[in-house]
């Protein structure tokens, strides 16, 4: 299966990464030329537009930083859809509002093409191995038709039922996920306020019942000082400010919910979008005049599991 990929952002150039490490015939497509050289002297190859992507592969993936962004290159001139014919395949791999997927999803499927929405989650570290967890939503046709490359980027694959529902469930996570480094960057920030050993604090976080997975990654980088997980404030902001959204439109009053959409919007106001979201501690950093770091930990994490295929949970 030939396949074309959008969007050599953070994400999705290691997305891609694994499909041209795992000998895929790729095509690639970004905005930034530059981000595509490491792809095209690997032997990928480049399209001058989506519609010449969409034409000349099998199944289409767009991974794009916001919603606005997919729906142009899905419906701009020389977009997506203009190039796609029946039998291929689109996958939204994007953290996006799951009623825009449906929206572009009829519009694909109105020319014969399917439809998969099929975000991933675990962080660019596990993306970069191949060891990352998608969700798919779309009917399972679709789903079969998609596996043997979805397997190839991802370890554990999720079929989630309906087209729009894996959009939903990724928003859900990158909540509570976003929950988790506010509550760490607190934590930590009184540990050391009141005097305590961060070395030990962060073993015992990582042995209690309030360890996460968050705790494990984002945690080591703020003590590192880097603060470098490949994510930033401005994306943290869009994709709860997209689960805040969800509940309004269904009336489910959540108490927390705001007021982690407020602290982000706060820290992309103070720092910038493009700032890397766990130095939102910065905040509690700048009031306490404290430096949460210590020595011992890593600028970045890295994926320790060997890279295996993907199999369906």
């Amino acid at each position: 299966m030939k396949v074309g990929f959008i969007g050599l952002g953070n994400a999705g150039a290691k997305l891609a990464g694994s499909l041209l490490r795992n000998s895929v015939d790729l095509t690639v497509r970004d905005l930034d030329v530059s981000l595509a050289k490491g792809f095209l002297s690997k032997g990928a190859k480049w399209a001058n537009s989506p519609k010449e992507l969409a034409e000349n592969v099998d199944m289409i993936i767009t991974c794009l930083p916001s919603p606005k962004a997919c729906a142009a290159v899905m419906e701009g001139e020389l977009g997506i859809l203009e190039g796609l014919t029946k039998g291929k395949i689109w996958a939204e791999m994007s953290t996006t509002d799951s009623s825009e997927i449906k929206r572009l999803a009829e519009k694909v499927i109105e020319l014969g093409a399917h439809a998969i929405d099929c975000p991933v989650s675990g962080g660019c570290h596990r993306a970069a191995t191949g060891n990352i967890s998608i969700f798919a939503g779309c009917d399972r046709e679709t789903f079969e038709m998609a596996f043997p490359i979805l397997r190839l980027m991802g370890r554990k694959i999720l079929h989630v039922g309906k087209l729009g529902d894996a959009s939903v469930l990724k928003v859900m996570t990158n909540y509570l996920a976003t929950i988790n480094l506010i509550s760490v960057s607190e934590a930590l920030t009184t540990a050391k306020g009141i005097g305590l050993d961060l070395h030990t604090t962060y073993q015992a976080i990582a042995i209690s019942s309030g360890n996460s997975f968050v705790h494990e990654t984002e945690g080591q980088v703020i003590l590192n000082g880097s603060r470098d997980i490949n994510f930033t404030m401005g994306l943290v902001l869009k994709d709860t400010s997209l689960f805040q959204d969800l509940a309004e439109t269904h009336n489910i009053p959540l108490e927390i919910s705001p007021k982690v959409v407020e602290i982000f919007r706060d820290g992309v106001e103070r720092y910038g979008s493009d700032e890397l979201s766990p130095n939102i501690i910065k905040r509690l950093e700048e009031v306490t005049q404290l430096s949460v770091t210590a020595k011992g930990f890593p600028a970045q994490i890295e994926d320790q599991e060997p890279e295996e295929l993907g199999y369906e949970v």
